[in-house]
């Protein structure tokens, strides 16, 4: 059957965040080094004569530009003019100085997981920071990164150091995307979002000046949440690191042949025991297919939460699994996620207050959920320190309120089963949006959202809009659902 199976969705998808494909001719890479002489850099350290920029251009008959245009969701393709694939900050200035004088709109590539495909395009230039995978130790505290590092490639570095960042789990996504929008994971209760742990970073605006988010505070502050490839590129992060937890634990719940009826019951219990969840625990709520999976993990030992699930869950759940505790760094591999592109639809489905924002509906979703093989309706905690009023004020993520994140997801295994499944994900979403799900997160985009300027930036979005006209006032960087500029 062409769905993904629940043994193959549970073994790669507990915390989901997806992205592209061309043809080519055997011919000679098209290599344009570019004088660097027009470079601005705001940044007196360094002189343009020191710099010699050696960014690659790749054009579609070049044999590279398949592999380069290739994302993680066949279901898009894209076909750029251009891919420019860059090694540094100068190389990304010369890219967009390019771009700006050949009146190419740019998409900016690192994972290449984003749901719709914003990181690519058709006939601009799309800016490749797969090369940017480097990371720094600074100190015990700090670390720095490139926007092209994957999360496994950045917990390969941290973990032996016993140290981590609150990010995702999914080891393919790369590391620039997943904070730009905000950034959730196992420990984001505990240490806040992704962006949350962002100290600084370095940018290219839409004029090719390389700025840094200590000078730019404004700039900072959208870069927590609110850019994804808006207004500029980010090309050095750097992060606050903090200890490991000396063991980490995972506990799954786990109901099979549920009808509508049992899986409201479980979902409504589950709202009820996770709105007290200790900061250093998560849960997520998996509904694949008739198939109810819950996950609990925790890092700190909270053996009353786990008896709680046991009393409140258990008499409705099939299965039990308690786990033991782990390393750290064995525990997280069951959690990185498939690295092969798929066949896929995923968006948000909403951030939640709590389970009265969904009852008077929520029974129509999951019928169509079990009713549709390949579909999946998945909510994850959230709350906790994404809360605390500091990041809200220096971030431009705006759902901190929400501690209840949804996401609604389908996959299949050939082409020809994408309209039938892309509909049956607008059946559900149209549920949604009729009864007024209007918070997203943009990190899960969905090409369908009507208000998606609101919708994923709430207050921030004119701000932002200020800081678009500010830092690209060209609009060099546009795609779907870019932020406008407000002149």
């Amino acid at each position: 059957m062409n769905y993904v199976t629940r043994k193959d969705f549970l073994r790669w998808s507990v915390m989901g965040s997806v992205g592209l494909y061309l043809n080519s001719c055997h011919t000679k890479p098209t290599k344009e080094n570019i004088q660097s002489e027009n470079v601005i850099i705001n940044d007196t350290s360094q002189r343009s004569t020191d710099l010699s920029p050696d960014v690659t251009f790749y054009k579609r008959s070049d044999p590279e530009y398949e592999k380069l245009r290739t994302g993680f969701n066949k279901r898009i393709q894209k076909f750029p003019l251009i891919i420019a694939q860059c090694k540094s900050s100068q190389d990304i200035s010369v890219a967009v100085k390019y771009a700006q004088k050949n009146n190419l709109a740019v998409s900016v590539k690192s994972g290449g997981h984003c749901f719709e495909g914003f990181s690519s395009n058709n006939d601009g230039l799309v800016i490749d920071l797969s090369l940017m995978n480097t990371i720094e130790s600074i100190d015990e505290h700090t670390v720095k990164v490139g926007p092209g590092c994957t999360l496994a490639q950045l917990n390969d570095h941290l973990l032996p150091q016993n140290k981590i960042i609150p990010a995702g789990s999914c080891g393919g996504v790369g590391i620039g995307g997943l904070t730009l929008g905000g950034g959730y994971g196992l420990f984001s209760r505990k240490y806040g979002l992704t962006c949350d742990s962002l100290l600084d970073i370095t940018f290219i605006d839409g004029n090719g000046n390389i700025l840094t988010g200590s000078q730019e505070k404004d700039l900072l502050w959208a870069c927590r949440g609110g850019e994804n490839g808006n207004f500029g590129i980010v090309s050095e992060m750097i992060f606050k690191t903090y200890d490991t937890p000396a063991a980490f634990r995972s506990h799954r719940f786990k109901s099979h042949k549920a009808d509508a009826a049992h899986v409201e019951k479980m979902l409504e219990k589950w709202f009820e025991v996770t709105a007290e969840l200790p900061l250093s625990c998560f849960s997520a709520f998996v509904l694949n297919n008739k198939t109810v999976y819950i996950l609990l993990t925790d890092f700190e030992h909270h053996e009353e939460t786990v008896e709680a699930f046991k009393t409140s869950l258990g008499p409705l759940t099939d299965t039990i699994q308690i786990g033991k505790p782990q390393p750290l760094e064995q525990a997280l591999k069951v959690f990185r996620g498939k690295s092969a592109p798929l066949f896929f639809k995923n968006s948000s489905a909403g951030l939640y207050e709590n389970y009265e924002t969904i009852r008077p509906f929520i029974k129509e979703v999951i019928s169509k959920v079990i009713e549709t093989p390949g579909m999946i309706y998945q909510i994850n905690t959230l709350g906790g320190n994404i809360q605390q009023p500091e990041f809200e004020k220096t971030s431009a993520y705006p759902h901190r309120a929400l501690p209840y994140l949804s996401e609604l997801q389908t996959y299949w295994e050939v082409a020809s089963r994408s309209k039938y499944y892309e509909t049956k994900f607008e059946e559900v979403q149209s549920i949604f949006k009729a009864n007024n799900i209007t918070a997203q997160y943009r990190n899960y985009p969905d090409i369908q959202f009507n208000d998606w300027e609101k919708s994923y930036y709430g207050k921030s979005y004119e701000r932002l809009q200020q800081i678009k006209t500010k830092y690209d006032p060209h609009n060099i960087f546009r795609y779907e659902q870019s932020v406008r500029s407000n002149v």
